[in-house]
């Protein structure tokens, strides 16, 4: 197997679920301290890896090397130490409260001869806070509207203060303020704390502002990664997305800003 020389990455995935493959062959490095955002039509396999990358997807061959060795080798408290992951779709137990559910996220720091402490409470308190949900920690999660679960679950990953920060369409269900303010507390976790964070955007120009590495997939294939600007062109999301567009600067971040071509009667 190929050295990964970053903290995550994967070798020669397939990928799959039953017998019927998403991904062939897939290798990806996982630049350390940036913010990755995955990208691609629906159906390309982007959830795939993602859920590969934080081991709740077994490959059929290949490997997710974490810290050097392969993730299989870790414990699930392990890995949970490392790595925090706000997969597509969660269901809450029932009856629980927005604080009870995100105090789970202390689950891998708790230990036999050291319980619930100050620091634990701080990191609840401070995930709860970042996303907006405080003034609910006495509601019951099953009562609240999509955007508002959508926060919790996000508090929940941010209370594990891990290094590495996986989201998969984390601003799905958000109206587009808090879209905005979730993806740039998630810049300033990236920059601010020096955390690797991973998510998968549906939003293009999101993508293209808030990224410091872009993977572009199609087909279960990796088409191109590296700086926005370097990836994403009109060639790309034509060939990718089949979409005719122009790209322009954007005149707030002067980033890749896509324009689809205006599609007259």
């Amino acid at each position: 197997m190929t050295a990964i020389s970053t903290r995550l990455g994967a070798e020669g995935l397939t990928l799959g679920y039953g017998d019927k493959a998403i991904a062939r062959d897939l290798t990806v490095e996982i630049p350390d301290n940036k913010f990755t955002v995955i990208i691609g039509p629906n159906a390309c396999g982007k959830s795939t890896l993602l859920r590969a990358l934080s081991r709740l997807l077994e490959p059929t061959a290949g490997s997710v090397v974490l810290d050097g060795k392969s993730i299989e080798k870790y414990s699930t408290k392990q890995v949970a130490k490392i790595l925090g992951l706000l997969p597509q779709t969660s269901i809450p137990p029932e009856d629980i409260r927005v604080a009870e559910l995100v105090s789970r996220g202390r689950y891998p720091h708790q230990q036999f001869l050291r319980q619930w402490s100050q620091a634990d409470e701080d990191a609840v308190t401070s995930a709860m806070e970042a996303t907006g949900v405080a003034h609910l920690a006495g509601e019951r999660v099953d009562r609240l509207s999509g955007g508002q679960r959508q926060r919790v679950w996000v508090a929940l990953v941010l209370a594990q203060e891990t290094p590495l920060v996986l989201l998969d369409e984390p601003t799905t269900y958000l109206d587009i303020a808090f879209q905005v303010e979730l993806l740039d507390l998630c810049r300033r976790l990236q920059r601010e704390e020096d955390r690797t964070v991973v998510a998968v955007l549906h939003d293009l120009n999101q993508a293209c502002r808030y990224a410091d590495h872009i993977i572009a997939m199609r087909g279960g294939e990796v088409i191109a990664a590296g700086a926005p600007a370097d990836v994403v062109t009109a060639e790309l999301v034509g060939d990718v997305f089949g979409l005719a567009c122009r790209i322009i600067d954007d005149p707030e971040s002067q980033t890749p800003l896509i324009i689809p071509v205006w599609q007259t009667a």
